[in-house]
């Protein structure tokens, strides 16, 4: 979950599902509000900063998926579909209109917070690739990595030597964090297939790297292991100003 409270939108009619979802995510680091219908929804997303919104299909006046279309043309909030039908065609449709995810009842609670934070992810990696887009230099954990100059300087303002290799798959981490990474598409984005590179070889500069940056690197916290995923890149990457060149 994000490091402040995210606030959720949870659009639903039933009495019991709503308070069912409300209470488990307060009890989850989540800010809560609750609505019945579109008019509400409306009216709460005038006066607050929604992070993600809950939308059940089924509801009094307009529907969900009406509303969701309507709110895709004017903002790019997360939404997550809610159904108590299941069928194909309306998760398909949910997705068409513009929602993020799609959630069939009866649910577990627990996937439910599971589907959100992976939302919330997917949207801040998206935010913060279209932030670093065209900088020079970011920054993460008081590490600084210089595009133009291509060094990276640890907190101490200390120039760490790097092999070409590594220097632009840290880059590719640092424009991507907090998403899964194969090695497939980490191979495609840092060497290419014609150099005739195997995936392997992501797995050996990955060890080097964190051998430079991690506090330790048999404990790897900044570039995490995902089981048969890749890897995830997980600080905090920001926009920095590039250190001069002497």
């Amino acid at each position: 979950m994000a490091q402040t409270q995210p606030h959720i939108l949870v659009v639903e009619d039933d009495r019991e599902t709503r308070t069912l979802i409300a209470k488990y995510l307060r009890n989850n680091a989540c800010n809560v509000t609750t609505a019945t219908d579109g008019r509400e929804m409306t009216r709460i997303m005038g006066d607050h900063r929604i992070d993600l919104l809950i939308l059940d299909v089924m509801l009094p006046g307009e529907d969900g998926l009406t509303l969701c279309r309507k709110l895709r043309a004017e903002s790019q909030v997360p939404i997550i579909m809610l159904t108590a039908r299941g069928e194909d065609v309306d998760r398909i449709l949910g997705l068409e209109m513009g929602a993020d995810d799609y959630l069939p009842k009866p649910f577990n609670p627990r996937e439910l917070l599971a589907r959100i934070n992976a939302v919330l992810r997917r949207q801040a990696a998206a935010m913060t690739a279209s932030a670093t887009e065209g900088a020079t230099a970011l920054g993460f954990l008081g590490w600084k990595i210089d595009f133009r100059l291509r060094e990276l300087r640890n907190p101490e303002g200390a120039r760490v030597a790097m092999t070409s290799a590594e220097f632009d798959l840290l880059r590719t981490f640092c424009e991507r964090p907090g998403r899964v990474l194969s090695r497939d598409s980490l191979l495609d984005l840092t060497q290419g297939r014609s150099a005739g590179s195997f995936e392997r070889s992501i797995d050996v500069l990955v060890s080097r790297i964190r051998r430079k940056i991690e506090p330790d690197p048999q404990e790897a916290t900044m570039i995490k292991t995902v089981r048969s995923g890749g890897y995830m890149f997980t600080p905090v990457v920001e926009v920095v100003t590039a250190p001069q060149s002497h």
